[in-house]
């Protein structure tokens, strides 16, 4: 039987033309359920999470890796669902690799803001070659909303191409003349997810979290994938250059699932540089 399409052909041209598309349910409650209590109860994930600051002081940890492997992230990340949807919208014939993924630990009252950025703001320094062969793929593992700072996303803000970047505290953030000009010519949309939703978005598209204040949590994973074709000549892991191992979708519930601890996890304190590649959402 013949695998039906990725997305409809208004899907694929809303993306093209606002740089991010919002899936709904794309993850089941029931991988949804399994995704939030492996992070909540797996060793590896607190023991590698990173704490970076906003402005305010405030914190948002992190945890990351590069190579995706058996574990329950790794089958989500690999996953059939997954891969098709990102080759589609990146509409390249080379393979889908996946650059890194990060689970975002916004907690209540204390998680902390990202300033206005693009992805590819950072990736430059990786000087990866083809933006729009970039992209991330967020799914909610608890919901986000404008009480407890989800993401914000210029409309169309992925055309403006590649903007400066520059520091913002522990953060680096795009130069805000453009990104106010940004907010006078194209719409502010909140980006509000019910777990188990997915937001797949460009490597320009501009956007920023408030801090979380409210008394919920805030978790997401995110992965980000590249084409093969697309050479990263200042980039020393090798998973974006590594085509997926795809899984059935059916793994992330099914399958035996290995620990986090087997992860490549990326340690601040041995990357002086972390701040300035920014891992952060």
């Amino acid at each position: 039987m013949p695998q039906q399409p990725a997305f409809t052909p208004q899907e694929l041209e809303a993306y093209h033309r606002d740089g991010y598309l919002i899936v709904r349910n794309f993850c089941s409650p029931e991988e949804t359920d399994k995704l939030y209590s492996t992070a909540l109860s797996d060793d590896a994930m607190s023991k590698n999470a990173l704490d970076l600051n906003d402005q305010s002081g405030k914190k948002t940890r992190l945890s990351l890796w590069f190579t995706p492997g058996n574990d329950v992230f790794g089958y989500l990340t690999r996953s059939n669902k997954m891969v098709i949807r990102v080759a589609a919208l990146l509409d390249g014939d080379a393979s889908v690799c996946h650059f890194h993924s990060k689970l975002m630990q916004k907690e209540p009252r204390v998680g902390g803001a990202w300033e206005w950025h693009q992805d590819y703001g950072y990736w430059y320094k990786n000087q990866f070659m083809f933006p729009d062969q970039l992209m991330s793929v967020m799914v909610a593992l608890t919901k986000a909303d404008k009480e407890n700072g989800c993401l914000q996303v210029i409309k169309g803000s992925h055309k403006l191409g590649r903007v400066n970047h520059g520091f913002a505290g522990e953060q680096v953030g795009a130069d805000m003349v453009m990104v106010n000009n940004a907010l006078e010519t194209m719409p502010l949309v909140y980006a509000e997810l019910q777990p188990g939703d997915a937001l797949f978005f460009h490597s320009n598209l501009l956007h920023r979290s408030e801090a979380n204040l409210s008394d919920a949590p805030r978790w997401s994973i995110i992965s980000c994938y590249s084409l093969q074709s697309n050479l990263a000549y200042n980039e020393k892991s090798v998973s974006w250059k590594t085509p997926i191992n795809v899984v059935p979708d059916e793994a992330i519930l099914n399958w035996e699932a290995s620990s986090l601890s087997d992860n490549d996890f990326l340690a601040k304190e041995n990357d002086p540089a972390l701040k300035e590649t920014g891992w952060e959402k």
